[in-house]
Protein backbone atom coordinates (compact mmCIF):
# COMPACT_ATOMS: atom_id res chain seq x y z
CA UNK A 1 0.00 0.00 0.00
CA UNK A 2 1.11 3.35 -0.82
CA UNK A 3 2.05 6.22 1.22
CA UNK A 4 -0.97 8.52 0.55
CA UNK A 5 -3.53 5.36 0.36
CA UNK A 6 -2.05 4.43 3.88
CA UNK A 7 -2.64 7.93 5.11
CA UNK A 8 -5.95 8.46 3.37
CA UNK A 9 -7.45 5.09 5.11
CA UNK A 10 -5.39 6.08 9.08
CA UNK A 11 -7.42 9.24 9.11
CA UNK A 12 -11.00 9.12 11.38
CA UNK A 13 -14.04 8.22 9.98
CA UNK A 14 -16.73 10.99 11.74
CA UNK A 15 -19.89 9.24 13.18
CA UNK A 16 -22.71 11.09 14.19
CA UNK A 17 -26.11 9.69 15.38
CA UNK A 18 -27.96 11.34 17.86
CA UNK A 19 -29.87 7.77 19.46
CA UNK A 20 -27.03 6.28 22.10
CA UNK A 21 -27.59 3.00 21.20
CA UNK A 22 -27.35 3.35 17.37
CA UNK A 23 -24.34 5.19 17.83
CA UNK A 24 -22.95 2.69 20.15
CA UNK A 25 -23.89 -0.16 17.84
CA UNK A 26 -22.46 1.72 14.66
CA UNK A 27 -19.31 2.81 16.54
CA UNK A 28 -18.50 -0.42 17.74
CA UNK A 29 -19.46 -2.35 14.28
CA UNK A 30 -17.36 0.33 12.18
CA UNK A 31 -14.47 -0.21 14.99
CA UNK A 32 -14.34 -3.90 14.71
CA UNK A 33 -13.99 -3.38 10.92
CA UNK A 34 -10.62 -1.28 11.39
CA UNK A 35 -11.83 2.00 10.92
CA UNK A 36 -10.38 4.64 13.69
CA UNK A 37 -13.85 6.27 14.52
CA UNK A 38 -14.59 9.13 16.47
CA UNK A 39 -18.32 9.51 17.64
CA UNK A 40 -20.90 12.22 18.42
CA UNK A 41 -24.12 12.28 19.60
CA UNK A 42 -25.39 16.03 18.29
CA UNK A 43 -24.54 18.03 15.24
CA UNK A 44 -22.94 20.88 17.32
CA UNK A 45 -20.20 18.29 18.69
CA UNK A 46 -19.76 16.97 14.85
CA UNK A 47 -18.97 20.65 14.17
CA UNK A 48 -16.86 21.61 16.30
CA UNK A 49 -14.40 18.71 15.70
CA UNK A 50 -14.68 19.27 12.10
CA UNK A 51 -13.81 22.63 12.53
CA UNK A 52 -10.71 21.89 15.41
CA UNK A 53 -9.47 19.22 13.52
CA UNK A 54 -9.67 20.19 9.78
CA UNK A 55 -9.15 17.47 6.88
CA UNK A 56 -9.01 14.76 9.43
CA UNK A 57 -12.13 12.70 8.57
CA UNK A 58 -12.21 11.29 5.40
CA UNK A 59 -15.30 9.40 5.56
CA UNK A 60 -18.59 10.91 7.35
CA UNK A 61 -21.73 8.78 8.64
CA UNK A 62 -24.82 10.57 9.87
CA UNK A 63 -27.60 10.48 10.71
CA UNK A 64 -29.59 13.34 8.62
CA UNK A 65 -32.31 14.39 11.44
CA UNK A 66 -30.36 15.31 14.59
CA UNK A 67 -31.94 17.42 17.21
CA UNK A 68 -29.80 20.55 16.78
CA UNK A 69 -31.19 23.33 15.43
CA UNK A 70 -28.64 24.70 13.80
CA UNK A 71 -26.42 21.26 12.46
CA UNK A 72 -28.35 18.77 11.21
CA UNK A 73 -26.96 15.81 9.18
CA UNK A 74 -27.00 17.78 5.80
CA UNK A 75 -24.98 20.56 7.19
CA UNK A 76 -22.56 18.63 9.03
CA UNK A 77 -21.87 17.11 5.76
CA UNK A 78 -21.66 20.37 3.96
CA UNK A 79 -19.18 21.43 6.50
CA UNK A 80 -16.91 18.15 6.03
CA UNK A 81 -17.21 18.90 2.23
CA UNK A 82 -16.25 22.38 2.54
CA UNK A 83 -12.63 21.30 4.42
CA UNK A 84 -12.21 17.90 1.93
CA UNK A 85 -15.33 17.86 -1.27
CA UNK A 86 -14.42 14.42 -1.73
CA UNK A 87 -15.00 13.27 1.50
CA UNK A 88 -17.32 9.92 1.44
CA UNK A 89 -20.29 10.18 2.88
CA UNK A 90 -23.11 7.69 4.46
CA UNK A 91 -26.23 9.39 5.03
CA UNK A 92 -28.69 7.43 7.58
CA UNK A 93 -32.34 8.06 7.88
CA UNK A 94 -35.14 6.67 9.32
CA UNK A 95 -37.78 8.99 7.18
CA UNK A 96 -37.80 7.65 3.98
CA UNK A 97 -36.79 9.03 0.44
CA UNK A 98 -37.93 12.58 1.15
CA UNK A 99 -34.76 13.28 2.70
CA UNK A 100 -32.34 11.21 -0.12
CA UNK A 101 -29.78 13.46 -1.53
CA UNK A 102 -30.21 13.98 -5.10
CA UNK A 103 -26.94 14.31 -7.43
CA UNK A 104 -24.49 14.67 -4.29
CA UNK A 105 -21.60 12.57 -5.33
CA UNK A 106 -19.41 10.01 -3.01
CA UNK A 107 -22.60 9.73 -1.15
CA UNK A 108 -24.52 6.82 -0.26
CA UNK A 109 -28.04 6.78 1.91
CA UNK A 110 -29.04 4.26 3.83
CA UNK A 111 -32.82 4.08 5.13
CA UNK A 112 -33.33 2.73 8.68
CA UNK A 113 -33.66 -0.22 9.55
CA UNK A 114 -30.88 -1.41 8.33
CA UNK A 115 -28.36 -4.37 8.43
CA UNK A 116 -24.60 -3.12 9.89
CA UNK A 117 -23.15 -5.02 6.79
CA UNK A 118 -24.70 -2.43 4.95
CA UNK A 119 -23.03 0.05 6.63
CA UNK A 120 -19.51 -1.18 6.61
CA UNK A 121 -20.10 -1.98 2.68
CA UNK A 122 -21.21 1.54 2.02
CA UNK A 123 -18.55 3.21 4.01
CA UNK A 124 -16.10 0.88 2.60
CA UNK A 125 -17.41 1.49 -1.35
CA UNK A 126 -17.16 4.77 -0.73
CA UNK A 127 -13.63 5.23 0.23
CA UNK A 128 -12.44 2.18 -1.69
CA UNK A 129 -13.33 4.35 -4.25
CA UNK A 130 -11.42 7.83 -3.44
CA UNK A 131 -8.66 5.18 -2.15
CA UNK A 132 -8.37 4.12 -5.99
CA UNK A 133 -8.55 7.79 -7.33
CA UNK A 134 -5.81 8.68 -4.85
CA UNK A 135 -3.36 5.94 -6.50
CA UNK A 136 -3.73 7.17 -9.93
Amino acid sequence: MGLQRRRLWNRSRMLVEDEGLLLFEFEEALTEAGFNVVAFSSGTKAMEYLRSAEGAAKGVVTDIRLPDRAFDGWEVARIAREIDPEVAVVYISGHGAVDWPSGVPNSIVLEKPFAIAQLITAISQLLNGRLADAST
